[in-house]
């Protein structure tokens, strides 16, 4: 496989991830069935036997129903090689599953009056943003947050230059030279999301190109794009005046007591957190990524409980601890005309969640880590998945999607046991 190969693999995979089901992994051995799952217990023996038996390395699951949590449990290991357990406290990046605070951010700002998704993105940047090939078109925020701006991830510039092994790092492991020679990624120290996005997305930049624009007006045609949800993040930054990590610790993080959740990679003692893992022989180094808002929240299962269920009772209407019924109402709304969105990919979209056959939804994917999110658009659950596992590179993305389909059917059957 080449390497550009690999890389467009890992920029889809978020798409591929929620249309395809599998049972099996690639050499063949079959992940047993969850059946007579009928309580936490039940469930706990079944993942417990899911880890063990096939290439997980951890994993931590939370699930809602109605107005509370009724699992939270993880298994396996945070660190293979040192026999540490992954837990409900085990700190892990959750990938594209940042994009959903990206979200709630948004709906933050709208409601404190900063600006509304009718809003010219150019009327708040402090620098002209101009897609070339469609130089009169107006490129909106509620664009930005459907992912039909008509700006694009270059594939090789995206993982290559925004992805990057943090200083002090051991870049002799194996784990190193796979990101380094097979993606092109550098150890050095993190641009400002300013600096990345300016060199991407302006005239004069070293990232510029043709390639970072679709020939297409704004609006009319969905393609997922990481760097457009930066580019969120960014004008969040200008609209307010604060940094985006610190817009949302002050107005997400804390109001939920998500205490150990982060954008800042700073605050995270690195040598404690969950090790990302190509394949249990093959841990990574720790890395980031500039365009940090689309990727890199670090946070725990106990967290994320925390999260699933304010917006479990967000999208029914019954919570306020963010910002107001309506917000929320904003946050899970349908933006878009049908036929937008791939028909095989989702319905419609709200804030960067998207919907698919009753649920609102997002997964996350990058090189170590796999998570998933999803609840009922009627508000009557909902879980959250996090795993150290990689399902970027081809090897991987069978596994994973047997474990993620797995996962969905024992927590279904899980929820339709209890009441």
């Amino acid at each position: 496989m080449t390497t550009l190969s690999r890389i467009l693999v890992l920029t889809i995979l978020s798409i591929i991830l929620t249309l395809t089901s599998c049972s099996s992994n690639d050499d063949g051995a079959t992940i047993n069935e969850p059946t007579s799952i009928s309580s936490a217990t039940d469930l706990n023996v079944y993942l417990g036997e899911l880890v063990q038996s096939h290439t997980v390395p951890g994993l931590a699951i939370s699930i809602v129903k109605g107005n509370n949590i009724v699992y939270q449990e993880s298994f396996g290991y945070a660190n293979i090689q040192n026999q540490i357990a992954y837990t409900n406290e085990s700190i892990n990046s959750i990938a594209s599953l940042s994009k959903t605070f990206v979200g709630a951010a948004v709906a933050k700002a709208i409601e404190q009056g900063y600006f509304t998704l009718e809003t010219d993105i150019n009327d708040i940047l402090p620098i002209q943003l101009i897609n070339p090939k469609q130089p009169e078109g107006v490129i909106k925020i509620k664009h930005l947050v459907t992912h039909t701006s008509g700006l694009l991830d270059n594939p090789e510039v995206y993982l290559a230059h925004n992805y990057h092994i943090i200083p002090g790092e051991d870049i002799a492991t194996a784990g190193a030279g796979l990101l380094m020679d097979e993606v092109g990624i550098e150890q050095r120290e993190t641009f400002t999301l300013e600096e990345f996005l300016a060199n991407y997305f302006v005239e004069d930049g070293d990232l510029y190109s043709l390639d970072n624009f679709a020939d297409t007006p704004p609006g009319s045609t969905w393609n997922y794009s990481n760097l457009a949800t930066g580019l969120t993040g960014y004008i969040i930054e200008t609209a307010t005046g604060q940094s985006f990590d610190d817009y949302v610790k002050e107005n997400i993080l804390h109001h939920l007591q998500m205490n150990a959740s982060t954008y800042d990679i700073s605050e995270i003692n690195t040598h404690e957190m969950a090790t990302r893992y190509i394949n249990e022989d093959t841990p990574l180094p720790v890395y980031a990524n500039d365009s940090y808002p689309e990727g890199s929240m670090y946070t725990t299962n106990d967290d994320m409980g925390k999260y699933l269920l304010d917006m479990v009772k967000g999208i029914k209407g019954e919570s306020t601890v963010l910002f107001s019924k309506d917000s929320y109402e904003l946050l899970f709304a349908p933006q878009l005309a049908a036929g937008t969105v791939p028909q095989d990919f989702a319905e419609n979209h709200g804030l960067f969640w998207y919907f698919q056959d009753g649920k609102a939804l997002h997964g996350g994917n990058s090189f170590g880590i796999s998570t998933h999110m999803e609840i009922d658009q009627n508000g009557n659950s909902g879980y959250v998945l996090l795993t150290n596992m990689d399902a970027s590179f081809s090897g991987n993305i069978q596994d994973y999607i047997a474990v993620k389909e797995k996962v969905t059917t024992a927590i279904t059957e899980f929820l339709d046991a209890i009441e």
